[in-house]
């Protein structure tokens, strides 16, 4: 059983990194039993104190983020509080956000075997539980590879196999279907559903519930670090979407019931080269040889926003870094405007933002990052792009202070900001809420009337409908 009793927390410092919500995830006097076995979904607008509770529920608050912390957490009778972090271990698994986070290995057969190797279980067992878990997810592909080659989808599987391994009694998941797949969101919701028959206790904090909503036994609903509403399972089964809306949340409908949009079928498209970015014979080859992307030809249309989509692990991400002239070894030409451009010539008409954005974040404040993103510096304009995306009020922060989705929305200024006509955006929406996604969509919307050609890698079925003119699935033009 979980317990957490009238608990309030306060991060030491709101700047701080260790604050990973929107605001600064405080929780106040804040009360939630869990009984063994039960499964809860824990969801709310960014920074409403999901992910707090679960640092509190694992041991991670005290014991690395440090706050004012009051009031009790008990998990199964250990006071996780005072507890040393390796004993709560033998009892609670967590997800994080970020996979990444939590790999302490650089191939992924030793990272399934870890944490069973650290509790030092004999080497047989710990075999035995890999190959089981393995074959029960089918990860067999993903066996013996490098952790720093997967895309994100894959890491996050490496990150729940690891969970089932330990099988320990309680699993914490935060944000588990950030980057995947509408087929690894299916393959996880299945092992979600396995882990609650075998008794598990499960705490998932989530923006995107539709794949949750028939499994969780009752939903948490947070807002401003207090339960806004608790709903029961006859209570989740009455709601209405519009309802939901109002809190600041997601469908709970896993069918929006999207129209795909081939570019190879469309007239508009073939009988206009004008209107089309053209993609001529790109290539892209790992160091191993293995061959990423092979598109002979491929036309996005121009002045509309694209959604481009497929499974995890199939070239997306490679596709946009190479597109804009990141991919040193790819090949290729784009057509654009009436003129071809390659690699190095690309860089300087295209602007990227990263699925992973810790990756393009430079300077020493928010507004300096919006700056340097500029043709020429403007400070009026740059505080005006930070306000449409709710970040005015941290101009003066450090980029890396930021939460997850701050940072999302940063990269995204810095976009705007770019003043470039053709701006790629991988997974933009990853771990926001409802009102933030919206948010995002209209600022695509707002760049498309501007002129700007807009390419959209995402899993976001809710983004796609709130946005997108068109969806490209990448499997239908990739001949590997």
């Amino acid at each position: 059983m979980i317990e957490l009793k009238n608990v309030d927390f306060k991060y030491l410092s709101s700047d701080s990194a260790a604050c990973a919500e929107e605001s600064d995830g405080s929780l106040k006097n804040l009360s939630l039993s869990v009984a063994d076995g039960e499964f809860i979904l824990l969801t709310g607008a960014s920074g409403c104190g999901k992910t707090t509770i679960l640092r509190l529920v694992n041991g991670l608050i005290p014991n690395f983020y440090e706050g004012r912390l009051s009031g009790s957490v008990n998990v199964n009778g250990l006071d996780v509080s005072h507890a040393e972090l390796y004993d709560t271990a033998k009892i609670v698994s967590t997800v994080f956000q970020n996979p990444r986070s939590q790999f302490f290995n650089v191939d992924t057969t030793s990272e399934l075997a870890f944490a069973c190797e650290n509790r030092g279980m004999p080497e047989n067992e710990i075999l035995g539980r890999v190959k089981s878990v393995v074959k029960e997810l089918k990860m067999e592909a993903l066996l013996n590879r490098s952790l720093f080659q997967l895309s994100g989808g894959q890491k996050q599987k490496i990150a729940c196999a690891s969970v089932a391994v330990t099988q320990n009694s309680v699993i914490l998941l935060d944000e588990p279907s950030a980057n995947l797949d509408t087929k690894t969101i299916v393959e996880l919701r299945s092992l979600l559903a396995k882990w609650k028959s075998e008794g598990k206790t499960i705490l998932v904090a989530e923006h995107r519930i539709s794949y949750l909503w028939d499994l969780a036994d009752r939903t948490v609903i947070l807002k401003d670090g207090e339960i806004l509403q608790e709903l029961s399972r006859a209570q989740m089964d009455a709601v209405k979407e519009e309802d939901l809306h109002e809190m600041g949340l997601r469908s709970h409908k896993a069918d929006f019931g999207v129209q795909g949009f081939n570019a190879q079928e469309s007239h508009f498209l073939g009988d206009e080269e004008k209107s089309a970015l053209v993609i001529k014979n790109f290539r892209y080859k790992y160091k191993n040889g293995f061959l990423a992307l092979n598109i002979p030809l491929m036309k996005i249309p121009e002045n509309k926003i694209t959604a481009l989509t497929g499974s995890n692990g199939e070239g997306k991400t490679t596709f946009l870094n190479c597109l804009c002239g990141l991919g040193r070894r790819s090949k290729g030409i784009l057509e654009f405007n009436g003129k071809s451009y390659r690699r190095r010539q690309r860089q300087k008409q295209i602007f990227l933002v990263m699925q992973d954005v810790n990756h393009q974040l430079f300077t020493e404040s928010v507004l300096d990052e919006v700056l340097i993103s500029q043709k020429e510096e403007n400070e009026e304009e740059a505080l005006r792009i930070l306000r449409t995306l709710d970040l005015g009020d941290f101009a003066d922060r450090h980029p890396m202070s930021l939460s997850g989705g701050q940072k999302q929305r940063l990269a995204v200024a810095c976009a705007v900001a770019s003043g470039r006509n053709i701006l790629l955006f991988d997974e933009p929406t990853s771990g926001l809420d409802y009102s933030h996604m919206l948010q995002i969509a209209s600022i695509l919307r707002e760049l498309k009337e501007l002129g700007k050609t807009i390419i959209v890698v995402t899993h976001d079925r809710e983004l796609i409908k709130a946005a997108c003119d068109y969806e490209l699935a990448l499997a239908d033009f990739n001949q590997k």
